[in-house]
């Protein structure tokens, strides 16, 4: 399954059961790990869950691969790791802490400046 693809019935399987402030972050200049990131919110650990599932059940059903899944046991942040991409299931509190968006968003330039502060705070 293409990566489009792929996209697609991820975002419609995280709609089929409600989540909120779906988004989606192309990755593909910035890791070869993985294409996008998709983050989604649910607002309890169960809907987090059922939101995680449904991804899990639509990409098997379509014959794609799941690598992994983590953080089902609080449900807090489920992530799903379809290889090109990594689904972010999570509660708002959570979200809004990490704020992944904004990481995975900001241009390479300031990625490699805030690095080197990193670094430098680090020594």
């Amino acid at each position: 399954m293409n990566t489009p693809g792929l996209e697609r019935l991820v975002v419609t399987a995280l709609e089929d059961v409600k989540a909120r402030d779906i988004e989606i972050i192309d990755t593909s200049l910035l890791s070869a790990q993985f294409e996008r990131i998709i983050v989604a919110s649910g607002d309890s650990g169960r809907q987090t869950r059922a939101l995680a599932h449904n991804v899990l059940d639509r990409v098997r059903a379509a014959g794609g691969k799941v690598l992994g899944i983590e953080g089902e046991d609080n449900g807090e942040w489920v992530l799903v790791d379809l290889g090109e991409i990594v689904v972010h299931v999570m509660q708002p509190a959570i979200r809004s802490y990490y704020r992944l968006e904004e990481l995975w968003k900001a241009p390479p330039s300031a990625q490699r400046a805030a690095k080197s502060l990193a670094q430098g705070a680090g020594a």
